[in-house]
């Protein structure tokens, strides 16, 4: 039976959001104490040692990440909490800044003492103006105590636009430019804010940190999937009977995840799909379903971890239609700026609507992978490169909601 282990929730309930005494009281801004006693190397080493990887969608490594922004001799250094949380059906960010937002404000200012920045910003989505509230005033509070020493923070609000969930463009957006990816490298680290070493992390990265100063990286990295340890914050929704949230570690199996944490199908229907990590995830079928959901495990099924969003699909969904509606997404929020994504999402959503329609016709099916391959391998950004996902996987693994769809365009041109 799996069960939670809440480490970047472990105040969740337990304290008032609104009162940093209650943080501090819990234990809280001891591990930044900790780090500003340690050397910038052996602060970052501890990190590294941990393995934590993002858990935003890139699963690259933290500590790693941190002293390539280390090695950079500048005057200024950023430091970046990424909480534009655009993927619809994904939510465990703003639980962790709604009812904890001290231990991101403690993450950053670890990473600053880390890399040598004294400020910071917290990027966050548009749609949460009450959750830039609750950062302001956490903020407020922590300077009042003198808990973050030099270390600034500032909360930047975005414009609505999913693209700035990439980071370079999220640094445009904070430039007070159109947003926009950038050609890397360079890589933020090294060239990033206004030119300068900045580095970016997740909202849920950032929030593991503490922990990890505070158990040390030997403990972290015990827990879970070896090559991704720790744990994932789940966001579970769709046609399961039990819609929650769970924070599990890394080696749960997606079986686990829908069938334990989620109580199953809901009304007793058969499972058919689940996507995973917003809509630029593959879709899941049951024969996959005993995979762990670490990042590698994923990805080897060509499926992602990214955001931790979990999307229950039962039999009686079409799929051919979810996945057109999708593409629509993709299409709309595609910034323009290169070539294969903006046309590429465009294509895309005009043969899934022709298919969808019962116009399409079985090449069309070649031409989608085809294009799907090329936009994954041409596209500048993780939005152009990801967005075809859904649209393969369905074609691979439930090719008989395609076919039914141009099966019945031949039926009713026989009639």
């Amino acid at each position: 039976m799996v069960e939670e282990m809440r480490l970047v929730l472990r105040n969740y309930g337990k304290i008032d959001p609104r009162k940093i005494d209650d943080y501090l009281a819990a234990g809280g801004y001891n591990s930044l104490k900790k780090a500003r006693r340690m050397s910038s190397p052996d602060l970052i080493s501890e990190v590294k040692a941990s393995n934590l990887r993002g858990r935003g969608g890139a699963g690259f490594n933290c500590g790693m990440k941190w002293n390539f922004a280390y090695q950079i001799q500048a005057g200024q250094k950023y430091v970046i909490c990424n909480a534009d949380e655009g993927e619809p059906g994904t939510y465990k960010d703003r639980l962790i800044m709604e009812n904890d937002p001290h231990t991101l404000l403690e993450g950053m200012a670890i990473c600053g003492c880390a890399i040598g920045a004294d400020q910071g910003y917290i990027y966050c989505r548009g749609e949460y103006p009450s959750v830039a509230e609750t950062l302001k005033l956490a903020i407020t509070q922590a300077r009042e105590k003198g808990v973050l020493g030099d270390f600034n923070i500032e909360v930047r609000l975005g414009a609505g636009a999913y693209v700035c969930g990439e980071e370079t463009a999220l640094i445009e957006s904070i430039e007070g430019k159109r947003g926009e990816p950038r050609v890397k490298p360079p890589f933020p680290p090294v060239s990033g804010l206004w030119g300068k070493p900045t580095i970016i992390n997740n909202v849920e990265t950032f929030a593991n940190i503490p922990v990890i100063l505070e158990k040390g990286s030997a403990w972290y990295a015990a827990i879970g999937a070896p090559s991704y340890p720790g744990t994932k914050v789940l966001t579970l929704s769709g046609d399961v009977a039990n819609k929650t949230f769970a924070e599990v570690p890394t080696n749960t199996t997606i079986r686990e995840v829908i069938y334990q944490l989620g109580g199953g199908i809901a009304g007793g229907k058969k499972f058919k799909a689940v996507q995973i990590g917003g809509t630029s995830g593959a879709f899941i079928p049951s024969s996959q379903l005993d995979t762990p959901i670490d990042f590698d495990s994923m990805t080897a099924i060509s499926a992602v971890l990214g955001s931790g969003a979990v999307f229950v699909m039962d039999e009686g969904r079409d799929l051919v239609d979810i996945t057109a509606r999708i593409s629509k997404f993709f299409a709309h929020e595609s910034c323009g700026k290169c070539t294969p994504c903006r046309e590429g999402t465009k294509r895309m959503q005009e043969i899934m609507d022709r298919i969808n329609g019962y116009n399409g016709i079985p090449a069309d099916l070649d031409l989608l992978n085809n294009l799907g391959q090329v936009m994954s391998l041409t596209c500048l950004c993780g939005l152009g490169q990801a967005a075809p996902s859904p649209v393969l996987s369905t074609i691979r693994h439930f090719a008989a909601d395609y076919n039914a769809k141009l099966l019945g365009k031949k039926s009713k041109n026989a009639v």
